[in-house]
């Protein structure tokens, strides 16, 4: 497979611009930021965004949701994490923005930040009778760097040794997994800073943050979408996890868009509707 096409900072990625697009009146939502979700003596925050209560309030699903921004940059209340959290609550889930462990001055965050993504995930089973929501029915979407993230946490288990030393034998088993454009194979690459020693140094390490070495036939459904028109992102990366996916027996959905960049958000009549049919065929919704 290539390797990442590279646009900015040392060839490092980089969040790309968020495509808007004009949509119905959205339905009523309650936002709930700077929440806890990491031990006490962490910094990072989430944001949730509650759908409006149907008449019968049964409980909804969530989508825990992954900013991009390279592994150094980035954040919960970036512009498009909000687009598409409150397109996710206007359409009857609870979405969970949550920041990770950065690689801040270039200094190595691997695997605290994929540890970081997984306590999310059991914070939110936790926390299922407050918010309202269905533990059983969790999902991941993530963006660039986050569609990396999503993916890790979507296709790694416990044999994999890469769940959080602090909260031995949780759940952090997602039921489906979005990915948007996020590099899933790190072993073309020489260096990356959030892992710390170059591929030459400590080629296993590149093969242990691949999306693309844990496929496995009981990983949950997966949908990719990736613009073929992404020069930050090669598509390559989109294609080969999808065929491995395939290989391994589980189901992988891939969509190419053509002529769309890196960097695009959620929109009713393209990209969001489809992650919405996703969702709801994974959740009976």
């Amino acid at each position: 497979m290539r390797a990442w096409i590279f646009a900015a900072r040392c060839g490092w990625l980089v969040a790309g611009a968020v495509v808007h697009a004009q949509g119905p009146p959205p339905r009523q939502i309650r936002v709930e930021r700077d929440v806890p979700f990491l031990p006490a003596d962490r910094p990072e925050r989430a944001d949730l965004y509650h759908p409006h209560p149907g008449p019968n309030r049964s409980r909804v699903p969530a989508v825990l949701v992954l900013h991009g921004g390279g592994f150094y940059g980035g954040s919960r209340a970036g512009d498009r994490e909000e687009e598409i959290c409150r397109f996710l609550a206007e359409a009857g889930y609870l979405a969970m923005s949550a920041d990770y462990a950065l690689s801040d001055r270039g200094q190595p965050v691997w695997p605290q930040n994929l540890w970081d993504c997984k306590w999310a995930v059991h914070w939110l089973r936790q926390n299922a009778d407050r918010l309202h929501v269905d533990g059983s029915r969790i999902a991941v979407l993530g963006a660039s760097a986050g569609g990396h993230l999503a993916a890790m946490v979507a296709l790694t288990g416990p044999a994999d040794g890469l769940q959080p030393p602090e909260l031995a034998g949780a759940d952090f088993s997602v039921s489906a997994c979005v990915n948007l454009y996020g590099p899933t194979d790190l072993t073309g690459l020489s260096r990356l800073s959030m892992l710390g020693p170059s591929r030459a140094e400590a080629p296993e390490l590149y093969q242990q943050a691949s999306p693309v070495h844990f496929a496995s036939a009981n990983d949950p459904p997966v949908l990719t979408l990736h613009g073929t028109a992404d020069a930050t992102v090669d598509p390559e990366h989109a294609r080969g996890l999808d065929i491995a996916l395939r290989r391994a027996g589980a189901l992988s959905e891939l969509e190419l868009l053509e002529g769309m960049p890196h960097g695009f958000s959620l929109q009713a009549s393209g990209p969001g509707s489809r992650v919405l049919e996703f969702l709801g065929r994974v959740f009976g919704k």
